[in-house]
């Protein structure tokens, strides 16, 4: 998808990143003396410690608020996902180390040196001077060794990569044939053979009925279900019974205004046609010409913006949506992009705006005016920070308590619950899948809920952070264990289940009947197709990806011809292929360019499943809990 954020593109310069301050660096040797402070995983022997994984949090944090800039929202790094991947990028990491080391790679001290003097953050009047070097450094809480032993180590990664981001090769006549795949255009028509047609021909008998039963008994048991009540301790909760005076929230609000504005933003549509800007200058005058047309295609009609958008931009991820690109402000587009848009009225179209990523045709939608806040709008938001802060310090040594207080006195929640001033609340009916109240939804807590020592001796559950900050302890207070149900109570529902299988069945042989029929050239008036559609491997109008491969893999020497796909929902799709649209000479992107576009996608494949594939070999634990 087309992004235009300013960024690295290659794999090595993420990897390396040298010459970004503040730096980026993940090393390890930093941090390998803090073995008292615990671990968050270990790959194949070797710790990852809280502290390293805290620091990674800390750089993910600046990397997306100096990428987002006044869209940044703290609030989204404060989820699981976030957290996890952030981990398992460590572990990526420990693992290329490893796998660096035991395959005899070194880095010369050499390398290291023109690595470090080719930065030009460390040069003075183009010349690599060691007191700037040390004092970029310092200011960044590093010392010079290191900062070179993680040089050292990204340099060791850069050469186990570059086997993968350098080497690939693909020869002209797959490139060719790839290429041809993914700009020719077939012109289709469907008619769908839906199985609900068939149901009321669909009657099981009960032979079938009594042998899906036993074939599928354990389908039918009603698992294992409780009720349960449970205390919620969370930061927020702890934190709301905190008292803030009007001065505290006067002082914030006078001293962080700028935290409460809202920068102007924009919305703009954009229709790309890309083209590298390195491209020989044969190929840009040819983008250059589908650009102008499609402009002056768009100036006869602005209102089918998104329609051309559509058909045209080579940026699939916003034409789908017809060139719509949301609401940003400054700070987040490739600086000639937004110098346009912020120059222009709503519903202006521009003309032709050249970036690195090809040539643009844009149209602003909206405007959303900068606006601050006054103090009585962001009050309440202002104090529920100020009580945040006054419990953050203090809040693991109650969380210990209260963790304590479960556990101690755990034949009942009411002494947590009158402690730490919590309600006491109650779940329906749960299971060890249950996904519903979200707070129970967590596989430790449920681990722990349907454990013996709860069911049994009727005790609290330990207290389980389920999410950051946030801690439950839950007792079960009714219980029903698994039971099988019998067929004369889940009849009806197996009856229903064949019936729509057996229609899906016969949607899907009077389809195929009739496609052999359509092949043989016959005319079937019966048959009602729907309206055409242009559709490639590009942008496929919504066809999956079995009903692409079939209407590609057609014969077309004879039009109109006809396929055939099973409906993934049931029942039959006839697909009529009327037309072949064959690229256009000027339409067409030199092969060079493509093969090395399809490079870099066989690139990345390659490289995931090369760190799939590592991942498997070493043995990697993660703590539970700790992160």
């Amino acid at each position: 998808m087309f992004d235009l954020v300013n960024r690295k593109k290659r794999v090595v310069q993420v990897i390396l990143g040298l010459a970004v301050l503040p730096f980026m660096f993940w090393g390890v040797e930093s941090y390998r003396s803090d073995g008292g402070e615990g671990y968050v995983a270990i790959v194949e022997g070797d710790e990852i410690s809280r502290r390293e994984y805290e620091q990674a949090l800390r750089d993910h944090h600046e990397r997306l608020r100096g990428m987002l800039g006044a869209n940044f929202d703290s609030a989204m790094l404060d989820n699981f996902e976030v957290r996890n991947s952030v981990l398992e990028r460590l572990i990526q990491q420990r693992l290329l180390q490893q796998e660096a080391v035991k395959n005899g790679f070194v880095v010369l001290d050499s390398q290291l040196i023109k690595t470090i003097q080719d930065v030009q953050a460390f040069q003075k009047n183009n010349k690599f001077s060691k007191q700037q070097y040390e004092e970029l450094l310092r200011n960044q809480g590093l010392t010079p060794e290191i900062f070179e032993s993680r040089v050292r180590q990204e340099l060791l990664l850069q050469q186990l990569l570059d086997g993968y981001s350098e080497n690939a090769i693909t020869p002209s006549t797959i490139a060719e044939r790839v290429q041809y795949l993914s700009e020719v255009r077939r012109e289709i028509s469907q008619s769908q053979i839906a199985s609900d047609q068939f149901l009321s021909q669909a009657v099981p008998g009960e032979a079938d009925v009594s042998a899906y039963y036993e074939q599928h008994k354990t389908d039918f048991d009603l698992p294992e279900r409780a009720k349960v009540e449970y205390l919620v301790l969370s930061l927020g909760a702890v934190a709301k019974n905190e008292f803030v005076s009007d001065e505290a929230v006067n002082t914030y609000f006078s001293e962080h205004q700028s935290e409460f504005g809202q920068s102007e933003e924009r919305k703009a549509s954009h229709i790309l046609i890309s083209v590298s800007a390195d491209a020989p200058e044969e190929e840009k005058q040819i983008a250059r010409g589908k650009a102008e047309k499609i402009l002056e295609q768009v100036e006869q009609d602005p209102d089918q913006f998104a329609e051309i958008a559509g058909e045209h931009s080579d940026d699939p991820g916003s034409a789908m949506r017809g060139g719509d690109l949301g609401f940003f402000s400054r700070g987040v587009m490739v600086k000639s992009f937004e110098d346009k848009i912020f120059s222009m009225q709503p519903d202006e179209i521009s003309d032709i705006v050249e970036t690195d990523f090809g040539l643009h045709i844009i149209k602003l939608t909206a405007i959303k005016e900068e606006r601050h806040p006054d103090l009585e709008e962001v009050r309440e938001q202002i104090q529920n920070t100020l009580k945040i802060e006054m419990v953050e310090s203090v809040f693991g040594e109650i969380a210990e308590d209260f963790s304590n207080v479960v556990y101690e006195q755990g034949e009942s929640l009411q002494a947590a619950a009158e402690k730490f001033e919590l309600t006491i609340e109650k779940s329906d009916w749960i299971t060890r899948d249950s996904i519903d109240p979200a707070v129970l939804s967590n596989e430790n807590l449920l681990t722990a809920i349907f454990s013996d020592d709860v069911i049994l001796n009727s005790r609290n559950t330990e207290a389980i952070e389920v999410d950051p900050d946030t801690f439950v302890s839950a007792r079960i207070i009714e219980y029903k264990p698994a039971t099988a149900q019998s067929l004369a109570v889940v009849r009806d529902e197996i009856v229903e289940k064949l019936k729509h299988e057996m229609a899906a069945s016969m949607a899907v042989a009077e389809g195929q009947e009739r496609l052999i029929r359509l092949q043989a050239g016959e005319v079937l008036d019966d048959v009602a197709w729907d309206d055409t559609q242009s559709i490639s491997y590009m942008q496929p109008q919504g066809l999956d990806n079995e009903a692409l491969r079939a209407i590609f893999r057609a014969e077309v020497d004879e039009l109109p011809a006809y396929t055939g796909v099973v409906n993934p929902e049931g029942g039959f799709n006839l697909i009529q292929i009327s037309k072949v649209v064959e690229p256009e000479p000027d339409e067409r992107t030199t092969l060079e360019n493509f093969t090395k576009q399809l490079q870099q996608m066989i690139t990345q494949e390659e490289m995931s499943s090369y760190l799939a594939a590592i991942r498997q070999r070493y043995e990697v634990k993660i703590k539970q809990n700790s992160f």
